[in-house]
């Protein structure tokens, strides 16, 4: 059975390679046949594993992340040319691991790496969003990567996020925002429509 299963993960890797994958694919213009779980999970730090064994092969990861496509009911798959398959993600698919400050006030812009190594400059069509964590009524925030794909910002980069925010006035239950790329996030908590139910 082991052999059985290392073999289909190695076959989906040789599929990717095979579509000739270089940065992110037009995964939102295939229309593969759906072919199950084979057991794809990202948990909720970032980590990859296929049938409770981690993929530590970070080049494999990347190679994964570039056919990675979210739903509009925020069900993510792996797509290639000829088959989907489900991935089970327990959070978001990347984490935002640094982020880089260039400008102030009204000209700042954020510019983020996830632990995939992709590169997300902080816009209106990259934007912050932040969702509630329902165990402590905080907020999360997000960034988006590509299409329906978002990556969560570690616990120390949402401190230095906090630092940045700007409040829409002095009094006490002003709102607060963060500036980035000529656009206002506001630290709000979003839907599930706003994250993803759109066109892509």
């Amino acid at each position: 059975m082991a052999t059985t299963q290392a073999s289909r993960i190695q076959g989906l890797g040789e599929l990717i390679r095979q579509a000739s994958v270089r940065g992110s694919a037009p995964v939102e213009q295939w229309d593969p046949p759906y072919c199950g779980d084979i057991g794809l999970k990202i948990d909720a730090r970032g980590a990859w594993s296929y049938r409770d064994s981690p993929i530590s092969r970070m080049p494999l990861v990347q190679l994964f992340a570039r056919v990675l496509r979210c739903e509009k009911d925020g069900k993510h798959y792996l797509v290639t040319p000829v088959e989907k398959v489900d991935i089970a993600v327990v959070d978001a698919p990347f984490l935002a691991v640094e982020m880089q400050v260039d400008g102030s006030g009204p000209e700042q812009t954020l510019t983020f790496r996830t632990n995939t190594d992709d590169i997300v400059r902080c816009e209106s069509d990259h934007p912050l969003l932040f969702r509630e964590q329902v165990e402590s009524g905080g907020l999360k925030p997000y960034v988006r990567v590509r299409g329906r794909l978002y990556a969560r910002l570690t616990r120390p980069l949402y401190f230095d996020l906090i630092e940045l925010a700007v409040a829409t006035s002095q009094d006490e239950d002003a709102e607060y925002f963060v500036v980035s790329g000529g656009s206002k996030f506001p630290i709000v908590p979003a839907t599930s429509d706003e994250m993803y139910n759109f066109d892509v």
